[in-house]
């Protein structure tokens, strides 16, 4: 057996069982895959996946049991790639990031540009994508760290850390009724068209949950990932803009006027993933460091051995 048939057998897993498809992401033949598959399977003296012809239909119960064992030798395997890489440059290398537009946009450019004034030989690859994709991404080890809010708690292949918290904030034009107010409700705010993001992203999840709760209908009139493109329609009376404070920062705005709704919604966590078992360099742990006071190499260590199960902010 050698890590050729692992890797095809992996990548079959991950392609929902299409061999084409486990072909072309692994740059070989579809031929070349199912040969492999079936001389790892003919040296296990088991089938690995059950056949319809010459269909893969499903992964057999000992071959689910491979499959884990795979995704551990694959894991080491990818660990001593980056232990030599370490050793051989301690100070250089990529970094790949997965996160979402609003972290990456509002949240990430101050500890980027930090990390490569302390690492100048260090280059940075940013992956945008949604918090389920930001979590594959880390899985997958595309991305060696990733920073969402929605979803990354919800799987055990990563050791996840709260990074900060964060509420929502209204976004109104100076001229609206709302922005007169001095305490604004869910009930006032159910009442207009309301510009916000997309369920998958920002916290979403705490807006519709907290209508939900009192049996409210919001008139949403348009659903966007990008907190500037909900400025953008605010600006030109669409409705009103539900969006990350994180958005509004460094934002001077003379045309709007922003109110805290924390105390509707809620708040909210950012946190940081990273593969459980993966083996991390100097300058994955420094960048964790930027982003957080609260997060610390000794705390990423601890959890990784698996004696965190989360830290409080």
């Amino acid at each position: 057996m050698n890590l050729h048939q692992f890797r095809f057998v992996q990548e079959a897993a991950r392609r929902n069982l299409n061999l084409t498809e486990a072909a072309k992401a692994l740059h070989t033949s579809q031929p070349g895959v199912s040969k492999a598959i079936i001389e790892l399977e003919e040296e296990l003296g088991i089938d690995i996946f059950a056949r319809h012809g010459k269909r893969l239909k499903r992964i057999t119960e000992p071959g689910q049991e491979v499959l884990k064992s795979i995704e551990l030798i694959m894991r080491e395997v990818g660990n001593l790639k980056r232990i030599g890489e370490q050793y051989s440059a301690q100070d250089s290398g990529t970094l790949s990031i997965a996160t979402t537009h609003t972290q990456a946009r509002y949240v990430l450019p101050p500890a980027v540009a930090r990390l490569r004034e302390l690492y100048p030989k260090v280059t940075i690859s940013l992956h945008q994508a949604t918090p389920a994709e930001v979590a594959r991404m880390v899985i997958d080890e595309v991305a060696e760290i990733g920073m969402a809010t929605e979803s990354l708690a919800d799987y055990p292949d990563l050791v996840t850390l709260p990074c900060y918290e964060w509420q929502h904030v209204l976004v109104i034009p100076t001229g609206h009724p709302l922005a007169q107010k001095e305490r604004i409700t869910l009930e006032d705010i159910a009442q207009e068209a309301l510009i916000t993001y997309h369920p998958s992203f920002t916290g979403r999840g705490k807006i519709d949950h907290a209508f939900e709760m009192r049996r409210l209908h919001p008139h949403i009139v348009l659903e966007a990932i990008d907190a500037d493109v909900i400025k953008t329609y605010v600006r030109l009376g669409l409705g009103i803009g539900i969006v990350a404070e994180m958005a509004m920062r460094d934002d001077t705005v003379n045309d709007l006027v922003v109110r805290p709704v924390g105390h509707l919604f809620g708040t909210s966590v950012a946190r940081v993933a990273i593969k459980r078992g993966a083996y991390l360099r100097n300058f994955v742990y420094r960048f964790a460091e930027l982003l957080s006071d609260r997060l610390s190499r000794d705390l990423i260590m601890r959890a990784m051995n698996g004696s965190v199960d989360d830290f409080g902010l």
